[in-house]
């Protein structure tokens, strides 16, 4: 069974904030904040509380923006709610997992980020929703096959 996590982007303008995973799964790679759905959580307060813990802000707005579901050949299985927001209070500050930072979204830096991400994010940008499978080889990064779909 998949463990539920979460990703959400915050936006401004033509830019978005990812964070520079500093431990754990994930780490060295660019990202939006998020992670593990706890017992007794919805998908959104998990994303609200994780976007708490890592870059320090409430999350006022939440867009959901749809699911990912990503498989691993160890038998690691998530399934990733994806949400975007406008508003919030306070300001994205380093934490001890995440270092924050703006981006423009038409300057990303895929190459330090997973390797999936350029193929639904910017979609997510375009204000689509969206559906996607992704299978990953043996080293965890290498994408075996994926499906991509935009839903309404």
């Amino acid at each position: 069974m998949a463990k539920k996590v979460t990703i959400a982007f915050l936006l401004r303008d033509d830019e978005i904030c990812l964070g520079m995973k500093k431990r754990g799964f994930g780490v060295g790679l660019w990202n939006g904040t998020g992670g593990k759905v706890v017992d007794g959580e919805t998908p959104e307060d998990a994303a609200k509380r994780e976007a708490k813990e890592e870059f320090g802000v409430d999350l006022i707005d939440l867009e959901y923006r749809g699911r990912i579901f990503f498989i691993y050949k160890d038998g690691m299985e998530f399934e990733s709610s994806i949400y975007v927001s406008r508003k919030w209070s306070g300001e994205p500050t380093e934490g001890e997992e995440m270092s924050p930072k703006w981006f423009k979204t038409n300057r990303l830096p895929y190459e330090s980020m997973w390797s999936d991400d350029k193929l639904w994010l910017p979609l997510i940008l375009d204000g689509k929703r969206i559906e996607s499978t992704f299978y990953f080889n043996d080293d965890a990064k290498t994408i075996e096959k994926f499906d991509v779909k935009e839903i309404n």
